[in-house]
C-alpha cells in the first residue's frame, strides 16, 4: 500500500550521473550559488571581501547576474528595491564583520517595509565560532547577534552539507508573510574548501500562506455591513500582497472612504470618489477617521506616521488586518485579524453585505477641500509646483524611490503614485541614503521602465559612489537632487524648536560636474524648467543626474496643535 507521504521524486539518469561525477574545482561557494539558482534567483547584489571570496569566485561558474555596489549598505538598499519590485527574495552577498555590519541600516529598512532580502555573509573560520577571541580578521564575539533584532531569521552554517538546506530555509522565511530580510552566515573555510557534494539541482520551497480565521472575518463582515460611517486605512501590506483590486472592490461595496498610508501609496486610486488620498499628517483627515463608527485597517500597524504622530484616537470599532503578529493591536484595541491582506480581503468580499451611501463621496470631497484650503493658506506654491513638475515628467508606470528629504515628505501626502508598487521611500526605518541605490536595484529588476530617484543634497552624499555602479551596469536611473545646502528638514525642525539650526549646513560638491566625472550626464535645472529637463533625462537611456537648487519648506504640522 502506497501513501502520498511515501512518494519521493526519483532522480533522472542525467541527475544521477551528475551527482556521481560532480565537476572538479568546486567549493562551498559553488553550493551557495547553485542553491540560489535552484531556488529561482537570477540576480545577486553585493560587495566582495576577503572571507567571502569563495562565494564570489563561484559566481563566475554560474549564470547568476552580479551587480556590485560600492558600499554594503547601498547594496542592501538595492536588494531591498529588487525585492519590492519583483516580490522575489533578493540575494545580498557580503563579507564578515565590517562588511556585514555596514548593511544593518538597509536591512532595518527592509524589515520595516517587508522587503524580501536574503543576506548571505561569510564568517570567521569555523574554529573561531562560539565567542572565543582568536584574533581572526573581522572577528566578532557573536556576529549573528548583531542581526537578530533586525532581520526575520538568522541561519548559521557550520558544514558544507548544511548550505543548501540553510539557504532554502532562509529563502522560505524571507517569502513567508510578512516578507522581510533574513540572514545566513557561512565560515570562510567552509566556503573555500573543495567540496565532494553533488551539484545542487533542486530547490523548490513553499512559503506558508497566512489565511484569516473564518470566525474573525465573519464578525468583521457583520460589523462593516451594519456600519453607518465605515472608513478604511490601507497600508503597505495591501501593496505587498498585491491586493489593491480587492481593496477597491470592498471599498466600493461598502461605500467606505479610503486613505492610504505613506507605505501604502498607490493601493487605492488617487482620484477615486472614495479616495481620501494620503493626507494622514492633517487634522481634517484625522478627525474624519476618528468619526468612523467602524474603521478597517488593512496592512498597517498604525505607527507614528500613520497615526498623525499618535494623536489619532478612534472612537468607533477598529478592525485590524495585519500579517505581522507583533503589530496586531500594538497601538489601538481592535478586532485583530492575523492574516495576509489579500486573503483577508477576499474572505471579506465573500461575506460582507452591500451598503449604499450616496453621501460618502461628498464627505470625502469636503475633507479634501479643507486640506487644500489649509495648505493654500501657507503660501507654498513653489513646493507644490516642484512636486507637480516631478509628477508631470514621470511616466505613469515608472517607479520612483525617495530619500528622506523635504520633497519626499511632501510626496508622502500629496503625490499621486498612479499605480500600486510604484512609489517607494525609506519611511519604514527613516534612514538617509535610500533613494539612489534603491532605484538602481529597481532598474536591475525591470529595465523596461525608467526609474526616478529623489534625494536632498545631504542624502545624496551618502550615495555618490554609486554613480560608478550606475555607469558600470548602464542602469536606467535618473537621479533628481534637490540642493538646499544642508539637511533641510533638520534645519526647519531645529529653527522651530530652538530658534536657530546647528550642524545642518553642508559644504557640497558641484553635483553636475561630479556626475560627469563618472561619465553620467548631468544638468542643472530650475523650478520653471524642471519638468522638461526631468522628462528629457528620463527619456534618455542609461543613468543621468538632474540638480535642482531650491530651498523647499514643509507644510505646517497639525499634531502639535
Amino acid at each position: 500500500m502506497t501513501h502520498d507521504h511515501d512518494l519521493v521524486l526519483r532522480p533522472t539518469a542525467a541527475q544521477t550521473e551528475a551527482a556521481l561525477n560532480p565537476p572538479p574545482g568546486r567549493n562551498g561557494g559553488d553550493l551557495v550559488v547553485e542553491t540560489l539558482a535552484g531556488l529561482g534567483a537570477t540576480t545577486v547584489f553585493g560587495l566582495p571581501g576577503q572571507h567571502a571570496l569563495g562565494m564570489f569566485d563561484a559566481l563566475r561558474r554560474s549564470d547568476l547576474r552580479y551587480i556590485g555596489l560600492r558600499v554594503e549598505n547601498n547594496a542592501g538598499f538595492a536588494a531591498d528595491a529588487y525585492g519590492r519590485i519583483t516580490g522575489e527574495a533578493a540575494p545580498l552577498l557580503l563579507s564578515t564583520g565590517p562588511g556585514a555590519l555596514t548593511s544593518l541600516a538597509a536591512l532595518q529598512e527592509a524589515r520595516a517595509a517587508s522587503a524580501p532580502v536574503l543576506a548571505i555573509s561569510s564568517q570567521v573560520p569555523t574554529a573561531g565560532l562560539g565567542g572565543g577571541r582568536h584574533g581572526y580578521l573581522h572577528e566578532l564575539p557573536d556576529q549573528a547577534a548583531s542581526f537578530r533584532g533586525v532581520v526575520k531569521s538568522v541561519h548559521t552554517v557550520r558544514t558544507q552539507s548544511q548550505i543548501p538546506s540553510a539557504i532554502a530555509e532562509a529563502w522560505t522565511s524571507a517569502l513567508t508573510v510578512p516578507h522581510g530580510p533574513v540572514w545566513v552566515e557561512i565560515p570562510q573555510d567552509v566556503l573555500l574548501a573543495e567540496t565532494p557534494i553533488p551539484v545542487v539541482t533542486g530547490g523548490d520551497t513553499f512559503p506558508e500562506e497566512l489565511p484569516p480565521r473564518p470566525e474573525l472575518t465573519a464578525v468583521a463582515a457583520d460589523l462593516l455591513t451594519r456600519a453607518q460611517r465605515p472608513a478604511i486605512i490601507a497600508g503597505g501590506g495591501v501593496v505587498r500582497a498585491d491586493a489593491s483590486k480587492k481593496l477597491r472592490q470592498l471599498a466600493e461595496r461598502l461605500q467606505a472612504p479610503v486613505v492610504t498610508t505613506f507605505g501604502g501609496k498607490g493601493a487605492f486610486p488617487w482620484t477615486h470618489p472614495l479616495s481620501l488620498q494620503s493626507w494622514l499628517e492633517d487634522r481634517h483627515t484625522t478627525d474624519f477617521l476618528e468619526d468612523a463608527d467602524v474603521l478597517l485597517v488593512v496592512g498597517s500597524g498604525l505607527g507614528e506616521l500613520s497615526s498623525n504622530y499618535h494623536t489619532f484616537t478612534p472612537r468607533g470599532r477598529v478592525i485590524q488586518i495585519e500579517a505581522d503578529l507583533g503589530k496586531l493591536e500594538s497601538n489601538h484595541p481592535a478586532l485583530g485579524v492575523h492574516a495576509d491582506a489579500r486573503l483577508a480581503l477576499q474572505a471579506l468580499l465573500e461575506t460582507v453585505g452591500e451598503r449604499t451611501d450616496p453621501a460618502a463621496p461628498e464627505r470625502v470631497r469636503a475633507v479634501l477641500d479643507k486640506v487644500r484650503e489649509r495648505i493654500a493658506s501657507q503660501e507654498l506654491t513653489l513646493e507644490q509646483d516642484v512636486l507637480a513638475a516631478v509628477r508631470g515628467a514621470l511616466p505613469p508606470g515608472a517607479p520612483s524611490f525617495w530619500d528622506m528629504t523635504i520633497l519626499a515628505y511632501w510626496a508622502w501626502s500629496a503625490f499621486d503614485a498612479k499605480a500600486p508598487n510604484t512609489m517607494h521611500s525609506a519611511q519604514g526605518a527613516g534612514g538617509l541614503g535610500y533613494g539612489f541605490p534603491a532605484a538602481l536595484g529597481a532598474a536591475a529588476a525591470d529595465p523596461t521602465h525608467p526609474v526616478l530617484a529623489v534625494s536632498g543634497d545631504g542624502g545624496a552624499l551618502y550615495s555618490i559612489a554609486e554613480l560608478a555602479t550606475a555607469r558600470q551596469y548602464d542602469l536606467n536611473v535618473t537621479w533628481l537632487i534637490v540642493d538646499d545646502g544642508g539637511y533641510g528638514i533638520l534645519r526647519e525642525y531645529m529653527t522651530d524648536a530652538f530658534g536657530e539650526p546647528t550642524a545642518t549646513e553642508l559644504t557640497r560638491p558641484d553635483y553636475v560636474a561630479l556626475a560627469e566625472s563618472f561619465g553620467v550626464p548631468g544638468v542643472r535645472t530650475s523650478p520653471q524648467t524642471l519638468e522638461a529637463d526631468l522628462a528629457k533625462a528620463l527619456a534618455a537611456p542609461g543613468p543621468s543626474v538632474v540638480v535642482l537648487p531650491a530651498v523647499l519648506r514643509m507644510f505646517a504640522p497639525t499634531h502639535l496643535d
